[in-house]
């Protein structure tokens, strides 16, 4: 079997409203060998991965999927059940699947949920492995395939202090992204309303409490100016200093590097100098400057204060063992490190047991070798301090906390002036005050861990994310999203977007716009390109200053990626045409319109799809549309639509040549078709329609019809409002269209305008990319033959094509057409313009359908051209 493509889709997509990887697999010679050919496949699958019983499959009831597998299915099919079953065993609770056949046999599309795109992808890989070897009878490791995946989990997946973040606000409906896959920085929201983590920082933390934090000297500092009791201590830079400290301080004593966490490099009860010199150079392996301070007696407790109060208290114990009065130590270390609720790193509970140099000193300081046997019940502490990370354990103690320790755990808060923070305080119990008791802050910290709250070995879980959501997100009804319009169709997706967004900038509105052509913040372009896939979306929806997101939806990558969101406000479906068929499996018209529909069937459930009456793929989707729907239509008497507006629905459409809105027995008139630019005095039909959908968007979006008159008037179809779209330019001698159509439907869309363009002889300058079907770019060619008196073809995107190969379909197509055009071919799209430049004569038009706008306007700029000669073609006005 081979893998020929294999990716995530992010977000809704053409299989699927969810996430899921997307597979396309050739099985080859499996292809004559279904699963019921196969003896004792049934039993072998069910021995190597039991839990396959639970898949209900498409029979609906548990043990389906064997079923199939008992009557004969095919290997992808096997592929897309192993997939999903590899990441239940390694902890991601996922179901969705499906297998489809693509036109060409023996290749098949699988689709299957994940919650990790990495392990995701990774199980994807060992599922076609495990396949393979279950159809030839070849030995299978499933361990170790479990292995290799836990390692891609643990190597990827964030901490459990960020998902637990993450969780609360997805529980909320906020959205989250990660912002760097390999580490915890996080996005919550979108836009202006978003929030960043990294790990249990915020993006609220203060730099400057982060750095008393992270100095242990200056927090003690801060703290015992306040009266809060800490240890009395002093910085060394020796080992001389260190034991000057100690003689002054008196054993027992602590010493640890001054800049750290996690524990790292701490030793505590020191009581020798011996002791003390091994400690210190432990503690200067992790920074230069140590400190060394009075040890304190007590129970080691973690504090956590999150926007000012206290939500969770553990105690805390350094990793140890308990004697059973027959076990060595070693044996008992290796039987706790066998705990199930152990693991490496953060990924369970708690975390294995690992000896180093600070151990091995508390063991012999205890008299004590890995191979001693402990007596029955004594505890053997393996560790100085007692940080999860290094193997320690947590009991919550959240509901023993004294008012007044509560009072001061609050209070050190604001003095260091974190939003969240760790308190780590030395006491006897935390049932009394800090003043009748043995207690001291030895530390504070910035971007605490929260595992021992949320998971401790004994007591009640905290689920302290959720006072992190509610400290950035106060509101309890704010998801931290912005209004996200989404704009599809074949035609008119680029104009559109930028219309929507300049009625929303009109109306005092800061919006983000990615399109083919741009993305665009605040009305300053930032990049440049076709910015149509989901990539672009992230980028916008990550800009801080962004109030709307206005994104154009292509085809390609909804198909490649999926959606660049989960769900928007607004979802614009303009219509359903012939273009890009054969690609991506998509053939038929009827395949092109359910994979536009994902933008509809993304609208969220308060929102709005907008659609095209007049095309009855559009009005079809209507049945994904879960929101309200507003339709708009060139045709006012629109039976279709007729019953929607007498129940108060939405329209828009033009009557008594203006465009208007009618909602039961109102119409309001907006704005006369002649009066709004782009349509050029109605004769661009296919603008007016656009126009339709543009303010019925703006209309959804809550902006008024004032607004609405305001921002259609002003729009022009211009290379600077509007680059390469419709851009008429009035050189004086000539006359310049610029557009990028480039499929027949489109052009024959351009051609109604066109025709309308008083014009001695139209001239063309045409292209294709190559990824189009032969017929397609054959007909595209007839189709530019049937409006102008001359058309110069050019290429400028094979796409996997040989070159001239293009081009020579095109002009197949055009030399078909019976007429008087004729045809060049230009090869390189700037010598095809100059070209067109050099035969216009005075009184032509030309209409350029070019990628470089900006380099043919400026070479049109002061250009003058020859009056007509009585030997020139004349077209004359049709």
């Amino acid at each position: 079997m081979n893998i020929l493509e294999h990716r995530a889709l992010r977000g809704p997509n053409y299989y699927s409203r969810y996430p899921a990887i997307f597979m396309r697999l050739d099985i080859g010679e499996l292809e004559e060998r279904p699963s019921d050919t196969v003896p004792g496949i049934t039993e072998r699958i069910t021995e190597l991965l039991p839990t396959l019983y639970e898949h209900r499959c498409s029979v609906g009831r548990a043990g389906g999927f064997l079923e199939r597998l008992e009557r004969g299915t095919w290997a992808g099919h096997v592929v897309e059940h192993v997939a999903i079953e590899l990441q239940n065993l390694i902890g991601f609770s996922v179901g969705y699947g499906k297998t489809v056949d693509s036109y060409e046999t023996g290749i098949y599309n699988i689709v299957y949920r994940y919650r990790d795109e990495a392990c995701g992808l990774a199980a994807g890989v060992e599922a076609v492995d495990i396949v393979a070897r279950l159809f030839n009878g070849d030995e299978i490791d499933i361990p170790s395939v479990v292995t290799r995946l836990k390692q891609v989990r643990d190597a990827h997946m964030l901490g459990p202090s960020t998902a637990s973040i993450v969780d609360a606000a997805k529980r909320r409906g906020i959205p989250s992204a990660r912002l760097d896959e390999n580490s915890s920085y996080v996005q919550l929201g979108h836009g202006c309303r978003q929030q960043r983590i990294q790990a249990t920082v915020t993006c609220r933390t203060s730099l400057i409490s982060h750095g008393i934090a992270d100095d242990k000297h200056w927090t003690k500092q801060v703290l015992s100016e306040a009266g809060i009791p800490v240890p009395r201590g002093y910085i060394c830079h020796s080992t001389d200093e260190a034991l000057e400290a100690a003689l002054d301080i008196g054993y027992p004593v602590v010493v640890k590097p001054l800049i750290g966490n996690h524990g790292r490099g701490v030793s505590t009860d020191i009581s020798d100098e011996p002791a003390l010199r091994e400690a210190f150079t432990i503690a200067a392996r992790h920074n230069s400057t140590v400190m060394v301070e009075r040890f304190v007696k007590g129970e080691d407790h973690r504090l956590l204060v999150i926007d000012g109060k206290l939500v969770s208290a553990a105690r805390r114990r350094p990793a140890h063992v308990v004697g059973d009065g027959q076990a060595t130590l070693q044996a008992l270390i290796d039987k706790e490190n066998q705990d199930p609720r152990r693991g490496i790193g953060h990924e369970n509970l708690l975390t294995q047991i690992h000896l180093d140099e600070q151990s091995h000193r508390l063991i012999a300081q205890q008299n004590l070798t890995l191979n001693s046997v402990i007596t029955k019940d004594e505890v053997i502490y393996l560790k100085s301090t007692a940080n999860l990370s290094t193997g320690g354990t947590a009991t919550d103690v959240t509901e023993d906390v004294h008012p007044e320790v509560k009072y001061t755990a609050e209070r050190i808060a604001r003095l260091v002036g974190l939003d969240i923070i760790g308190i780590d305080l030395l006491a006897e119990t935390l049932t009394m005050p800090l003043e009748e008791q043995s207690a001291a802050v030895v530390e504070v910290n910035a971007g605490p861990g929260f595992r021992m709250h949320l998971s401790p070995t004994h007591g009640t879980a905290r689920d302290v994310g959720h006072h992190v959501i509610e400290m950035l997100f106060p509101d309890s009804e704010d998801t931290g999203r912005i209004p996200i319009v989404a704009v599809t169709g074949t035609n008119g997706k680029t104009t559109t977007v930028r219309l929507i967004s300049h009625l929303l900038r009109q109306a005092g509105r800061s919006v983000g716009t990615a399109c083919t052509g741009a993305i665009e913040i605040d009305n300053h372009t930032i990049m440049r390109g076709d910015y149509s896939g989901p990539q672009a979306a992230a980028t916008v929806l990550r800009e801080p200053t962004v109030e709307y997101a206005v994104l154009e939806v292509a085809r390609g990558g909804i198909m490649r990626r999926g959606l660049g969101f989960d769900e928007c406000q607004v979802g614009v479906l303009l219509n359903i045409e012939s273009d890009h068929l054969g690609e991506n499996d998509i053939y038929t018209l009827d395949e092109l319109a359910r994979c536009k529909t994902v933008v509809i069937d993304a609208v969220r459930q308060e929102g709005t799809a907008v659609l095209n009456a007049d095309d009855p793929r559009v009005l079809a989707s209507r049945e994904w549309a879960r929101g309200d729907v507003i339709y708009f239509s060139l045709d006012p008497d629109l039976e279709s639509v007729r019953q929607h507006v007498q129940d108060h629905g939405v329209f828009f459409t033009v009557h008594d040549e203006c465009i208007v809105m009618r909602q039961g027995n109102v119409e309001a008139s907006i704005i006369s078709v002649v009066d709004t630019p782009i349509t050029f005095e109605g004769h661009a039909r296919f603008n007016i329609s656009n126009a339709l959908a543009a303010s019925a968007a703006a209309y959804a979006l809550g902006l008024t019809i004032a607004d609405i008159q305001l921002g259609l008037q002003t729009f022009h179809p211009t290379p600077g409002q509007n680059p390469g779209r419709t851009n008429f330019i009035d050189a004086g001698d000539i006359k310049v269209l610029i557009d990028y159509a480039h499929n027949v439907p489109a052009l024959k869309a351009l051609g109604e305008l066109v025709c309308c363009i008083p014009a001695q002889r139209r001239i063309c300058v045409g292209s294709a990319p190559g990824n189009r079907r032969d017929e397609d770019l054959y007909s595209l060619g007839a189709q530019l033959a049937s409006m102008h008196d001359l058309v110069l073809l050019c290429e400028t995107a094979p796409r996997g094509r040989p070159d001239g190969e293009t081009v020579s379909l095109l002009r197949a197509g055009a030399e078909s057409k019976p007429g008087t055009c004729r045809i060049e071919v230009v090869m390189n799209e700037r010598h095809a313009v100059d070209r067109a430049f050099d035969e216009a004569r005075e009184g032509d038009l030309l209409v350029l359908l070019i990628d470089d706008i900006n380099g043919a306007t400026e070479r049109l700029r002061g250009r003058r051209f020859l009056p007509d000669t009585p030997d020139a073609t004349s077209g004359g006005q049709p």
